[in-house]
């Protein structure tokens, strides 16, 4: 935070670029009660699992709905799209009511994503020293569907795993983002701080395939709103020396600016009507992601996209789809792409038909007159 007051106001271009394009939220301690805990025992005296949890004993990346297995279930079922969302899973009842075991900073920070359209967000760990993305959650195998086989020289296992998100590619191309840029994250060949090296020498690796855990906060941010969240753990020592944090800044300065700059990676536009009014929860879809998002309030949206050529279409509840190509540069900064949608007829013959109960009007027979019911329910619908 000082870094970019101060950079800002010394006008370094690359600050304030991204500072006056970019809505950036800082949070510094998700878990006040347990940072005050280990803080007393400092580096020598605690160890990782203290200050773990909250002074209730929660687990705050953990404690979040676990929208994951639900939609797997779903897939299994068939019932993905036409039932089941893929994207903007709601919250279950059951972990919405008050005396369901969820902590108060969980139910504060599941309320700001909801009011805030994130894009890109990060929460920094330690213990470890590596950048993890989606998904957490390992899937069962029964729960599988079926793929086709990989090429032997592909970059991950012989045999992997099918609990990567339809944003696999991307999120890798974050997570590296971040790791590549860091001054010591891929120097694996020192090993993990508590076993071998489970990165593949590049600093990155899938939450499922090195520590499974249900309900993340990174998987619940992926399936609940727009956001494409990474868990950074920043090093083997979570409460390094005073004297050590100087070069731990030095260490994740670039990292950090380079890992922001990502949200201008992709698409962005407008969704509006032929009157120019935005569609707010307008729904794009990107052709070959099974991931869509809405639009915000103000009919805005983005979507990070790695350099290519993709198929988006924008639809809306009452309107007819709009679809159009749109182009991803290597170039940081999003490309412009606004949809103009015409309303649907469809609308008024549901609006009609809910007023008939869902059943097909009565069909009038020439020649035959009405009853005086049959005239007045005739009057009615027209």
């Amino acid at each position: 935070m000082q870094f970019l007051c101060k950079e800002y106001q010394d006008g370094n271009p690359r600050v304030r670029s991204l500072v006056t394009e970019t809505r950036i939220h800082l949070v510094p301690s998700l878990n006040p009660d347990g940072y005050e805990l280990a803080r007393e025992a400092g580096s020598e005296l605690g160890n990782w699992a203290l200050g773990h949890w909250t002074e209730e004993g929660y687990d705050l990346f953990e404690n979040f709905p676990d929208l994951a297995s639900a939609l797997w279930a779903a897939e299994e079922r068939r019932l993905v799209p036409h039932k089941f969302p893929n994207h903007h899973i709601p919250i279950p009842e059951h972990y919405l009511a008050d005396d369901a075991t969820v902590a108060v900073e969980t139910r504060a920070v599941m309320a700001w994503m909801d009011k805030n359209p994130f894009v890109l967000g990060a929460n920094l760990q330690g213990g470890e020293k590596l950048v993890s993305y989606p998904f957490d959650t390992s899937r069962p195998v029964s729960e599988m569907p079926a793929a086709a086989p990989r090429p032997p020289d592909d970059y991950e296992d012989d045999n992997p795993e099918l609990q990567e998100t339809p944003d696999h590619a991307i999120f890798r191309w974050l997570a590296i983002s971040y790791a590549s840029a860091h001054l010591t994250m891929t120097e694996t060949f020192r090993g993990g701080c508590h076993t071998q090296d489970m990165t593949n020498a590049m600093g990155i690796v899938q939450g499922a395939k090195w520590h499974p855990r249900a309900g993340s906060m990174n998987d619940f941010s992926y399936l609940h709103t727009n956001c494409l969240e990474l868990s950074i753990y920043l090093g083997c020592d979570k409460f390094p020396h005073e004297s050590e944090l100087q070069q731990e800044w030095e260490n994740n300065k670039e990292s950090l600016l380079t890992f922001m700059e990502q949200v201008h990676r992709g698409i962005k536009g407008l969704v509006t009507d032929q009157q120019g009014e935005p569609i707010a929860n307008a729904t794009i879809v990107v052709g070959g992601i099974n991931h869509n998002i809405k639009t915000a309030s103000g009919g805005d949206y983005w979507r990070i996209l790695n350099p290519g050529e993709y198929r988006v279409s924008a639809r809306a509840e009452g309107y007819n789809p709009s679809v159009k190509t749109c182009s991803v540069f290597y170039d940081i900064g999003a490309t412009q792409c606004n949809f103009v949608l015409s309303r649907s007829n469809w609308k008024r013959i549901r609006e009609i038909m809910a007023m008939n109960g869902n059943r097909p009007i009565r069909r009038i027979v020439p020649g035959r007159p009405m009853t005086p019911r049959e005239r007045m329910r005739l009057r009615m619908r027209l």
